[in-house]
């Protein structure tokens, strides 16, 4: 099977619909769950394995969702930064690895996570081997690979290019921007996956960025296609899913995320 690369969800850290929300991009989620949205996370399947990108709370359900071939060979994890919408489902994988792997997975970590993670699951040291990653290293995922590089928020975090023999995607879903060091490798993406929290006003100008950030970035860097992911409706301005994509009927080269959009890679 060609490689491809799945959003497993797409949400900011509340989710949508938010149960403590009713704006209209909520109520339209509650009424249409087609249109709901978990927390970020994707998953790579390449070769004859699966590589988790993210770990968010709502993992389980996640993988409930996916094809049974995709739970049962999972290989690696690579986390974006140490947030809790980005690692908090890590303790769902203790019974795959205890029950069926028998076997730790690969966990990879921002370095300054390394020691937040041994803090936050003692109980978890024999299922996971966890190594800190190297910004601007390639590790190998089957027939393709993932390199971790900068993003900007706040704290240590990661966006992750993935280099495939036809495709090159790149997947920053926290980021206000991105560095020097990033820009310069990331040319002639076919994909930009990137963060979109706000609908309306940046709240934090330091850490995410606005819809019309994300799409400016997008065409700046050169990217043929920009996904729009991490998107929260209801921060600052409430919209529906409806209402976005009228907003962007007049840029073909963007596209709004959803649970379980796939690219063949």
């Amino acid at each position: 099977m060609p490689a491809s690369f799945t959003l497993l969800g797409t949400s900011a850290g509340p989710g949508v619909p938010s149960y403590f929300c009713d704006c209209c991009g909520c109520r339209e989620a509650r009424e249409n769950p087609a249109l709901a949205r978990t927390r970020s996370g994707a998953l790579v399947r390449s070769g004859d394995g699966f590589h988790l990108i993210d770990t968010p709370p709502d993992l389980r359900q996640q993988l409930v969702n996916q094809p049974l071939q995709s739970i049962l060979a999972i290989e690696q994890i690579f986390l974006t930064h140490w947030h809790y919408d980005h690692f908090g489902g890590l303790g769902e994988l203790e019974y795959y690895v205890k029950l069926h792997r028998k076997q730790p997975i690969k966990l990879f970590l921002p370095p300054s996570a390394v020691a937040s993670f041994h803090d936050a699951f003692p109980d978890l040291t024999d299922v996971f081997d966890v190594s800190a990653w190297v910004f601007g290293q390639s590790y190998p995922l089957g027939d393709c690979s993932v390199t971790p590089l900068p993003a900007a928020h706040g704290i240590e975090t990661a966006g992750f290019l993935i280099t495939a023999p036809d495709k090159r995607l790149a997947y920053f879903p926290d980021t206000a921007g991105l560095p020097e060091f990033t820009r310069q490798r990331l040319g002639s993406l076919d994909w930009f996956f990137c963060d979109a929290t706000f609908t309306g006003d940046n709240w934090f100008p330091n850490s995410h960025m606005s819809i019309d950030e994300a799409v400016s970035l997008g065409r700046d860097i050169g990217a043929a296609s920009t996904v729009l992911t991490h998107l929260s409706i209801h921060y600052s301005h409430s919209m529906t899913v409806r209402d976005l994509q009228d907003y962007l009927a007049d840029s073909p080269d963007v596209f709004i995320a959803y649970d379980g959009m796939e690219i063949v890679l």
